[in-house]
């Protein structure tokens, strides 16, 4: 059964505009040539250090591969990664997976 991941980032003071270019430049992209399905980056409309993306899989298993296909590339660790902390505090990471309901018009 498919489900999603709800993930909640907490970006530091003054760096959301540069979180987001990020994200939407370099992270998601990337994510998506690895085989990710990114369903929707979003801001906070009153917070703003609150930053919010999700993604759809498949099944745990396809979860663990694409994981894996990410974390464990050389882009990733070498390139990607150690620019995060200089936008993010990874100490507010929140994740949530979550299931579609019937009648939430999701595949």
């Amino acid at each position: 059964m498919a489900f999603y991941e709800f993930r909640q980032y907490k970006t530091l003071p003054g760096k959301m505009d540069e979180w987001v270019l990020y994200m939407e430049e370099v992270i998601i992209p990337f994510q998506i040539g690895k085989g990710m399905v990114i369903t929707g980056s979003f801001r906070d409309e009153e917070d703003d250090t609150a930053y919010y993306w999700s993604r759809r899989f498949e099944s745990e298993e396809e979860r663990v591969a694409l994981y894996a296909a990410v974390y464990e590339s050389d882009e990733w660790k070498n390139n990607i990664s150690p620019r995060i902390p200089d936008m993010m505090d990874r100490s507010g990471i929140v994740v949530k997976r979550i299931v579609p309901t019937s009648r939430s018009g999701t595949p």
